[in-house]
């Protein structure tokens, strides 16, 4: 044996020494790889409540498939993008009705002139708006020329006769006429002035004022023509009358139909007569205003059911301040049902469908230019309208016109869906 100790190890300390090492490498990469793989916390976006329970990301607290999309305002410009306020629409289960906006016969009157002539005037066109008192034609009368010397003529005969009164009042007076003939003479005297009333009364019911009937005497000149003026304030909606036209007192010249309310008349199945009543509450929708609605009343139901169609007519009225309904438009009468609560609704055009994903645009108030692509699930639609029953909120603002633009700036930037989502290109 040399100077310097040796140990010997033998084979059964070297087997557990490996086992023991290939432990300890096993745990260390576990570990390394449990770090390197463990997922970043993800912030929940917020959520409110909509007004009937539903619950929805906010447009400024992005949902987990909102994606945002940016454009400039000239690119705005270029691609048209219009927007459109979500608004509430009544249920799924609500009654709807077809109908068309009607004039509010109660508020529309043909003009007739009120003497017999020849029209020698025009002042007003059709779709023109009148004042109440607003000459409408001028016409030309030989009826009113009669009436004016007829008047003229009873006025000299009174005038005349009054003299002749006061002469024989004083004759009776120094015993040179009889009472017989005084009596004579003032039963004549109000002949005469009956007469001049009368003569009066019809200048009064062909148009003239007091004041030009009160002026009239031999030798001033007389009023030959007739204005024709309008009885209420409105529009005109038709017009007969021309310049030449022969006319008489029933010869309609024009309509003067006042727009401020309207009539929206709208058939009525057998089935649904036990849900609308007299007095019951409308919303009407028109497709020429997306989006908007107008609120009425049930004021007339026709107790007559046709036997053609097995319907009836109900007479909505609606206020018209803006003069947006137009005569002859179509419009649709929905008549929300018992305990159903209104739901939000979008215009058709601002709904894209990507894939299997049905999608509006969000209008962001607070950024302009600024888009929030919101996944939706559609209801039921009607007309030019289609509700929603999640997805977005009424008062929220959605693009109508553009939308697909929106779309298309959003697919160049290569802007996917959440994970979850799949679409299909």
């Amino acid at each position: 044996m040399s100077g310097g100790s040796r140990v010997t190890l033998g084979w059964p300390a070297l087997v557990v020494g490996a086992a023991m090492l290939l432990a300890a490498g096993s745990g260390g990469t576990y570990l390394a790889l449990r770090t390197t793989h463990q997922p970043p916390a993800t912030a929940q976006p917020r959520v409110e409540a909509g007004p009937a329970g539903m619950r929805r990301a906010s447009p400024n607290s992005p949902g987990p498939s909102d994606r945002e999309v940016t454009l400039s305002e000239e690119a705005i410009k270029r691609a048209g993008i219009q927007s459109a306020p979500v608004v509430a629409a009544a249920a799924s289960g609500a009654l709807r009705a077809p109908g068309v906006v009607q004039a509010n016969a109660y508020q529309q009157i043909v003009v007739t002139p009120l003497v017999g002539g020849r029209v020698t005037r025009v002042a007003a066109d059709l779709g023109q708006a009148v004042q109440k008192g607003q000459t409408l034609a001028q016409v030309f009368s030989p009826e009113l020329a009669e009436a004016q010397t007829r008047y003229v003529s009873a006025r000299a005969e009174l005038s005349a006769h009054e003299q002749e009164l006061a002469r024989t009042e004083k004759l009776v007076g120094i015993g040179a006429a009889s009472r017989q003939e005084l009596e004579r003479i003032h039963a004549e005297h109000t002949a005469r002035r009956s007469d001049v009333e009368s003569a009066a009364s019809r200048l009064r019911l062909l148009g003239l004022s007091t004041d030009s009937i009160e002026a009239l005497a031999p030798g001033t000149d007389q009023q030959f023509s007739v204005n024709v003026p309008s009885p209420i304030a409105g529009v005109v909606t038709e017009r007969a009358a021309n310049v030449g036209l022969n006319v008489d007192p029933s010869t309609a010249l024009f309509t003067i139909t006042d727009l401020a309310t309207v009539w929206v008349v709208v058939d009525l199945y057998e089935k649904d007569f036990s849900s609308v009543r007299v007095g019951s509450p409308a919303t009407i929708v028109v497709r020429a205003y997306p989006g908007s609605q107008l609120d009425g009343r049930v004021s007339y139901i026709d107790p007559q059911v046709s036997s053609d169609t097995r319907t009836a007519k109900a007479r909505i009225q609606v206020s018209n301040p803006r003069r947006d309904l137009r005569l002859g438009m179509l419009a649709e009468a929905v008549f929300a049902s018992n305990g159903t609560e209104p739901v939000p609704s979008v215009p058709r055009a601002a709904v894209q469908n990507v894939g299997n994903r049905t999608l509006v645009y969000l209008v962001d108030p607070l950024r302009p230019g600024t888009f929030i692509e919101r996944e939706v699930q559609l209801g039921t639609a009607s007309g030019e309208n289609v509700s929603v029953k999640s997805g977005v909120e009424v008062g929220d603002v959605v693009v109508t016109q553009g939308s697909f633009a929106v779309r298309a700036e959003r697919e160049r930037l290569g802007l996917t869906a959440a994970p979850g989502n799949h679409e299909k290109h």
